[in-house]
């Protein structure tokens, strides 16, 4: 019996292979054949990806914990030297990201959620990497968004081509945030990389708004991207129920939370504000109802699949898959694709590496990779 059993459990071992180890995918979207490939797992959840090198991507998890990713050899390294986290409801460490001209040694720049007083703010920050410890950590700006709720912490990073940083900052729970500019919540900043405010920002010299301020009325910022091309910044965010926004974002507008939104109240059937519309205040270029609850945003480049270059991507927590934005040239929303459905996976991050290959992560702890098909 203890013979038979062994052997039994060395046949079906082989059957009881990680998810993870499964064989590569050839998929056929509306305009392109990909191969989706599973490149790592256990990682927590994954709540930014940025690369540094052409196979080494650089991971945060959530919990507080950053690594680093060989992706040739699909070994991640748990990186020293990260800072103290706040990693309770909606926070912890979020974002990373390198500026378009990155080389190695070079600052990387993170978000994340620290406890000030008992209560979670917003920080952005940057680092040096040397080996696998994070060096010279300093902070560039803690926000002013501290509140008693855990969630609306946004928050995702991007840069121009002209030397300035942008992220964003959710209303941390508190509607009337949104529209208060003397904080840092429901609002995107605008600093340069050394973390000084620039001269040309919107509100400069307005005693009753912080200079950092480049754009208000936010939700719950998930995604931004930056397009060189057409100088155009892009901001995916959260709307309650119902009401997800892409907004094309222009410095010091406002727009409109919680005045006006296209989502619904939590308790009930009952639009949240004065409606959809109020003069003065933007328009998103695309709105999702119901929500798809997305977590990330890329402007894709087009190096390995000419298609999709210049299409949005959003990871979508919610409804699971990932939705691909076509935009003409004026920058409106033109089409719309729903991609990897069947997996069902809450997608958190999307990078592109420099092959132009689109990595993704999961809230259950992967990364994949779609890669051009045969």
């Amino acid at each position: 019996m203890i013979r038979l059993a062994v052997m039994l459990f060395t046949l079906l071992t082989p059957l009881a292979l990680p998810a993870l180890a499964a064989t590569p995918r050839i998929i056929q979207s509306d305009q392109v054949a990909f191969v989706l490939e599973p490149v790592s797992e256990g990682l927590g959840v994954p709540w930014g990806m940025a690369f540094i090198a052409a196979n080494q991507l650089l991971i945060t998890a959530r919990e507080g914990h950053i690594n680093l990713l060989d992706t040739r050899t699909q070994k991640p390294v748990r990186l020293q030297g990260a800072p103290a986290v706040l990693a309770e409801g909606q926070g912890g460490m979020l974002d990373v990201a390198v500026p378009p001209d990155f080389t190695a040694g070079d600052w990387i720049y993170f978000t994340f959620v620290r406890d000030r007083n008992g209560a979670g703010v917003t920080v952005l920050a940057r680092a040096r990497l040397s080996g696998h410890t994070l060096v010279q950590w300093q902070d560039l700006l803690e926000t002013r968004s501290a509140t008693g709720t855990g969630y609306h912490f946004g928050s995702r990073i991007a840069f121009d081509e002209t030397g300035h940083i942008y992220f964003g900052v959710g209303d941390r729970g508190e509607r009337p945030n949104g529209q208060n500019r003397s904080n840092h919540a429901g609002c995107v900043m605008r600093l340069k990389r050394d973390g000084s405010v620039p001269g040309d920002n919107p509100f400069i010299g307005q005693a009753d708004v912080l200079p950092e301020i480049w754009s208000y009325g936010h939700r719950n910022p998930q995604g931004m991207a930056y397009d060189p091309v057409h100088k155009r910044l892009w901001l995916i965010e959260h709307g309650p129920r119902g009401g997800d926004e892409i907004n094309l974002i222009l410095p010091g507008r406002n727009y409109g939370w919680p005045v006006i939104s296209y989502g619904k109240e939590y308790w009930g059937p009952v639009a949240v504000g004065e409606g959809t519309h109020r003069k003065g205040m933007e328009q998103p270029i695309k709105q999702y109802t119901p929500s798809i609850a997305p977590g990330s945003l890329l402007l894709y480049s087009g190096k390995a699949f000419p298609a999709w270059r210049g299409n949005l991507f959003a990871g979508a927590l919610k409804l699971r898959h990932i939705n691909r934005v076509t935009l003409d040239a004026k920058g409106n929303a033109i089409g719309e694709e729903r991609i990897l459905t069947d997996l069902d996976e809450r997608i958190r991050a999307l990078a592109e590496s420099p092959q132009g290959w689109i990595y993704f992560s999961t809230d259950s702890g992967k990364v994949y990779r779609i890669k051009p098909g045969p």
